[in-house]
């Protein structure tokens, strides 16, 4: 089981982590963001749409946000980069407002939804979702870590042990 202050490490983290990654992202071409890398969802661009659709999909079942319109894998969910920046920017900080705000029994019990990519509906342990929903957006901010420097571009070391403290 794991405890609020952890949930409000991992937003904190994810909110620098995402900030970084569009930082130097917005230092590369628009066609450079899109451009086939060979990466799971390709580009850029499109892995950055899938994690800031995803995290839309995962706090509509957290915290009741509204779910997103586009199918998975959201690849085309805001096609604008500005846009696209400022949605992230946003969704991260409702993600920091919604971890400051849990308590232990909000980390309890189960999660219900229906999936369309499992099939079905889906329960498990509210605690393991929202683990999930930080690792899955570790796992392709480090695939685009790569593809930004393959670039040449410079984000910030991924190491959770490097984030400044929290106030």
């Amino acid at each position: 089981m794991i405890d609020p202050g952890y949930v409000h490490t991992l937003a904190a983290y994810n909110k620098g982590q995402n900030a970084s990654l569009f930082a130097a992202a917005s230092g590369l071409t628009e066609a450079q963001r899109r451009e086939d890398r060979g990466a799971f969802f390709k580009s850029i661009h499109a892995t950055l749409n899938h994690l800031l659709w995803a995290d839309s999909m995962w706090m509509s079942r957290l915290a009741d946000d509204p779910r997103p319109d586009t199918p998975f894998p959201g690849l085309d969910h805001v096609a604008n980069w500005e846009r696209m920046t400022q949605a992230r920017a946003e969704l991260d900080d409702r993600v920091v407002t919604w971890a400051g705000g849990l308590a232990a029994a909000d980390l309890s019990g189960d999660l219900v939804w229906r999936s369309g990519l499992m099939g079905g509906e889906v329960r498990r342990p509210r605690w393991f979702a929202v683990t999930h929903m930080f690792n899955h957006q570790t796992h392709h901010r480090g695939q685009v870590h790569a593809l930004l420097t393959a670039f040449g571009a410079r984000p910030l070391d991924t190491d959770l042990i490097l984030m400044p403290p929290l106030a």
